[in-house]
């Protein structure tokens, strides 16, 4: 099917499900009537204005092919049809964004992974300065964090912590800080004022729901545990922390954050179901990155993605080339949209290379 043909097809799409709306539907029928409605409806806004600026591009050019028209008109409907030119170019541009493939994804929650790398305590503390970061910025978008699980540093920061990042939208904006981040700077104890590095990871993972991942009871190994850290009394004597591994995929969630072995249990499903759901989504994704691979060649980005480089108040995301001299407002999470927007755009820019491709 060719775009304008498929342009037609959702302008269809939209006035039927707008006569249904009217008819008076009702239930589960409304509702999701109501959604596809309110999703279509900036498209057919879109591809209405682009349908109406085409006609007046084909008046003008047939007034233009008139040998009668008079010198100023001429000049006149040249500037119009130039005018109507970029108008059009500018609808069909927000047009094949609206159109590429969403990731179904983006609407979820997040299960958040930062882990100290590379750095011994450097390491600890700059993934302690990365969670802080993220907790800021969630904070600025009306988001709540828990945190499911933390170990820390011997000098403070941590050596890992896991939280859920819950808000509309979270996973879209925070999907594109998974990877190796690298720190430069001198730490507090060096003597000799020399730049240390160090790295902390991050992963980021959509939270999968039950009907996204079906795990059998007896697919699981379930082991309580008597919690460990700062709790007084009560953590030396209540088994609240639950392990729990998954014997088919290997993986194993420990859960600690609450005093109660229940509350505990549930996080830690959640936190299973995510790592699953996402061990899912990085096979097929790959399989896609396989398959375009031998088509196009290679354009693997993947490993270290961004380096704070403290001296010089300098990041620098490796991704898009992108360097920013506004360190100090970005660890303190105001600025990072300004490089979530540039990762956004960049991944929107392949994509619609891709969909020119073929």
């Amino acid at each position: 099917m060719n775009l304008d043909a498929h342009l037609d097809t959702i302008l269809r799409r939209h006035e039927e499900l707008g006569a249904r709306l009217a008819a008076g539907a009702a239930g589960s029928d409304y509702a999701d009537a109501s959604r596809e409605y309110a999703e279509l409806e900036p498209l057919a806004g879109a591809i209405r204005g682009l349908r109406a600026k085409q006609r007046e591009r084909a008046d003008l050019d047939a007034m233009l092919a008139d040998p009668a028209l008079e010198a100023d008109m001429r000049e006149i409907a040249a500037a119009e049809i130039e005018e109507a030119g970029a108008a059009i170019g500018a609808t069909m541009q927000e047009i094949r964004v609206a159109l590429l493939p969403k990731d179904a994804a983006d609407e979820s929650n997040v299960i958040l992974e930062v882990r100290a790398g590379t750095g011994g305590d450097e390491a600890a503390l700059f993934a302690g300065d990365l969670f802080r970061m993220y907790v800021k910025y969630a904070e600025g978008r009306g988001w709540k964090v828990d945190v499911l699980s933390a170990s820390e540093g011997t000098a403070g920061g941590y050596k890992e912590i896991i939280a859920e990042v819950a808000g509309r939208g979270a996973f879209a904006r925070l999907k594109y800080e998974s990877g190796i981040h690298r720190v430069q700077r001198v730490p507090a104890t060096e003597t000799q004022g020399r730049i240390h590095t160090s790295a902390a990871t991050v992963a980021v993972m959509p939270e999968a729901r039950e009907i996204d991942v079906d795990i059998k009871d007896s697919d699981l190994k379930i082991d309580t545990m008597r919690a460990s850290g700062a709790g007084g009394q009560h953590v030396n004597k209540t088994d609240s922390a639950i392990r729990i591994t998954h014997l088919p995929t290997g993986i194993v969630v420990a859960v600690q954050a609450e005093r109660s072995q229940h509350k505990n249990r549930a996080q830690a499903m959640s936190l299973l179901r995510a790592r699953i759901f996402d061990g899912e989504r990085e096979r097929a994704d790959a399989e896609r990155a396989k398959e375009r691979r031998e088509q196009v060649g290679t354009g693997d980005r993947s490993g270290r993605i961004r380096t704070y480089n403290f001296p010089q108040g300098r990041m620098t995301d490796h991704r898009v080339n992108l360097t920013l001299y506004s360190l100090d407002r970005l660890i303190e999470g105001d600025g990072l949209d300004e490089v979530i927007d540039a990762l956004a755009a960049d991944r929107q820019a392949r994509l619609l290379a891709e969909q020119a491709e073929g």
